[in-house]
């Protein structure tokens, strides 16, 4: 059997966190969850999950920033990342950003369904041979 793997989900809004949590316990994923940045490092770090839900506006530390922070270590160079916001990327810095550190995926909140986000993860962990 094949071993379940693990989703950090880094959302601050509740209910979003909820549903997206609800997400992958239909798409029969392990779940751990931070609601800042910073606890989305620290548990990155931590705990490697297969896969980060990043989301970009947050307190205490932004979803940028504890990207960055994750891509700097050797582990966290190369995990899946999907940034889940709602900012459409037409800032400069943020385009800039995203190219640098090399997001997976980008999905904005409003545009997805259920079965895509489990579609789009299963993709990119198969893709990363996870």
């Amino acid at each position: 059997m094949a071993k379940q793997k693990t989703i950090l989900v880094v959302e601050d809004d509740e209910n979003i966190r909820e549903i997206v949590l609800t997400t992958l316990k239909l798409g029969k994923f392990h779940s751990i969850v931070a609601a800042n940045g910073q606890e989305g490092v620290q548990l990155a770090l931590e705990k490697h999950p297969d896969l980060i839900l990043l989301d970009l506006l947050m307190p205490v530390m932004g979803g940028m920033e504890a990207f960055k922070r994750i891509r700097e270590d050797k582990w966290g160079a190369t995990v899946p990342v999907i940034i889940l916001t709602n900012l459409n990327a037409t800032n400069e810095d943020l385009v800039e950003d995203i190219v640098t550190l090399k997001p997976s995926h980008y999905l904005i909140k409003s545009d997805w369904r259920v079965a895509t986000v489990i579609q789009k993860i299963n993709e990119i962990l198969e893709k990363a041979g996870k």
